[in-house]
This record gives C-alpha cells, sequence and structure tokens, in this order.
C-alpha cells in the first residue's frame, strides 16, 4: 500500500504542478494585464490632449 497525504490550502509544499500552474496564472494575468494598463495611460494621455490640465 502506498500512503498518499492530503496537503492543506495554505501549506508550504509545492508540487511541480502548482508551481507551473501558478507561472501559467502568472503569464496570463500579465498577458491581459498589461495592455490593459497601457490603454488606461494612453487614455488618461489624451483625456489630458483633450480637456487640458
Amino acid at each position: 500500500m502506498t500512503e498518499q497525504r492530503s496537503e492543506e490550502p495554505g501549506g508550504s509544499a509545492t508540487s511541480p504542478v502548482a508551481e507551473r500552474r501558478r507561472g501559467l496564472l502568472v503569464l496570463a494575468w500579465l498577458w491581459v494585464g498589461l495592455p490593459f494598463a497601457y490603454g488606461a495611460f494612453e487614455l488618461a494621455r489624451k483625456l489630458v490632449q483633450l480637456f487640458g490640465a
């Protein structure tokens, strides 16, 4: 028989699959977040040009 351990959700041990998933999650947020941040920055610049500050 093999012993199976159930990890707590907040446990300190992370598996390679969890690390890969974390990396993919970070990449996905950057994939969406960086263009969004750039768009918001450009919008702010255009608003300043349009309305003058």
